[in-house]
């Protein structure tokens, strides 16, 4: 098994899951009420913060409690495979199937498409020889590159965690809530720049270490 991409994968679950939780318990704040279409606010009027702090999600149940109870349960879901099974042999299957359902049940929208992007992939390289990116990482970069991702990943979890409550809560210290274009633009600079962008580099990174460990059939 290559140790580190399943560290890797399993952390990027873990904050896949935690963000749908996220979602659902807004959505079950705003009690058994009918949705207005598939494409909904999890945060309601009610509970909202600030003027971009929606939440925007995607839902097939027309319920507001509903939909939030069974994001909730999935994003749970998603935590326990991803920390204990996404290493097994139907773990990235399972992983996608999850992740569907998040999507489905008003777990949010850029989480389960953009950042499950890089888990679904990198969960497939777990149990299997990295080969190809043995001949597109050369050795020489290899020892540099392999102990990045020890640093890069609980960063990248910081970052993507830090901008899911600025999405929330409006709130960036020094910046005033009436300037909400700044804020957003804060918001995504944490979640995709700090949080995607680093996560990348730690699959990268952990590609390499797992190369030079040879963990695969150890």
């Amino acid at each position: 098994m290559n140790r580190a991409t399943k560290t890797i994968v399993s952390t990027i679950g873990v904050i896949l899951g935690l963000s749908g939780i996220d979602h659902g318990i807004f959505e079950i704040l705003q009690g058994n009420l009918r949705t207005n279409g598939l494409l909904i606010q999890a945060i309601g009027p009610a509970q909202k913060m600030w003027e971009y702090g929606g939440e925007e999600a995607f839902t097939i149940i027309p319920n507001f409690l509903v939909t939030g109870i069974l994001a909730v349960l999935v994003g749970i879901a998603l935590i326990i495979w991803s920390l204990g099974y996404v290493h097994k042999k139907q773990g990235p299957l399972v992983l996608f199937l999850l992740n569907v359902l998040l999507l489905l049940f008003g777990g949010g929208i850029a989480a389960p498409v953009m950042i499950y992007l890089l888990a679904g992939i990198t969960a497939t390289r777990i149990n299997k020889p990295l080969n190809w990116w043995r001949k597109i990482l050369p050795e020489t970069i290899r020892p540099a590159l392999a102990g990045l991702w020890h640093y890069t990943l609980p960063i990248a979890a910081i970052s993507f965690l830090t901008g899911l409550s600025i999405a929330i809560t409006g709130y960036v210290p020094g910046v005033d809530v009436s300037n909400p274009e700044r804020i957003l633009t804060i918001c995504w600079s944490f979640v995709f720049g700090g949080g995607w962008g680093l996560f990348l580099v730690s699959i990268i990174s952990g590609f390499a270490d797992d190369i030079q460990n040879n963990w695969v059939n150890v």
